[in-house]
């Protein structure tokens, strides 16, 4: 049996159903099948190329079956959204070529966190954290979940200065790392969240292996510390594809 995420980006279980970035490679695709794991596929949506696929641009998890969705996303994702139970609520800006038109849906929920730059956070969006009581985390970086990373309801990973001292006041526990070393093909260089995603309470997905990474000792010991595995999806660098969103997961009916 399955069920809905309860809590955005946090599995209380071994997760069951996944959205990735529709380009990533067989050897990727082969890690998920292995680890039984089903994947829906992105499909392009109007924005840069190397961004262009990544599920964090397109879309956000609200929790349970809602999703809310940029309302230029592909028909086919809807479709098969809706397949697997969703419950798809369009989002009011569409996601453009150019900074800051494509960051409408990229949101780090972290627990009863929402951390973003209201300012360019779509509206619909916003108002659905109003409702659910969400506190938002008001940050410069667009690009929020992109740069973070998330372990656990109350830790993250970033390399992103600004999001680290407001997060850290408000009692998250975050690790700071060093900007790049992590490939985003077009692009200098990719995002720590692009390359990451739970696929279960205590299993932390990666694009590549930390041991390309010159801090992938320190990733590997703030981990350890909140006892959070780590799972290589490829043996190589890291690689930015978008954050793996975990959507269900496994339950056993009692």
């Amino acid at each position: 049996m399955e069920s809905f995420l309860i809590d955005p980006n946090l599995p209380k279980g071994k997760v069951s159903l996944v959205v990735v970035d529709g380009r990533i490679p067989k050897e990727i695709e082969r890690a998920f099948f292995e680890l039984n794991i089903r994947i829906i596929k992105t499909e392009r949506i109007l924005t840069y190329d190397a961004i262009s696929y990544h599920p964090d641009i397109m879309m956000h998890h609200l929790g349970e079956e809602k999703i809310i969705v940029a309302p230029n996303i592909s028909e086919k994702v809807v479709y098969n959204l809706e397949n697997e139970g969703f419950k798809i609520i369009p989002g009011k800006k569409e996601v453009k070529e150019k900074y800051p038109e494509d960051v409408y849906y990229n949101v780090a929920r972290v627990g009863n966190l929402a951390i973003c730059n209201i300012k360019y956070t779509d509206d619909i969006l916003l108002e659905e954290f109003y409702k659910q009581g969400v506190k938002i985390i008001d940050v410069k970086q667009g690009y929020s979940k992109c740069s973070i990373s998330i372990v656990n309801e109350n830790t993250i990973i970033t390399s992103d200065k600004g999001i680290y001292k407001k997060v850290t006041k408000e009692g998250i526990n975050c690790l700071l790392i060093k900007p790049g070393y992590v490939v985003l093909e077009g692009l200098n260089f990719g995002f720590i969240g692009g390359a990451t995603g739970l696929i279960g309470k205590d299993n932390l997905a990666f694009y590549g292996s930390l041991d390309y990474h010159p801090e992938g000792d320190s990733i590997k010991n703030f981990l350890s510390k909140y006892n959070i595995k780590w799972q290589y999806l490829y043996e190589g660098p890291l690689l930015d594809f978008g954050t793996i969103v975990p959507l269900k997961e496994y339950c056993i009916m009692g």
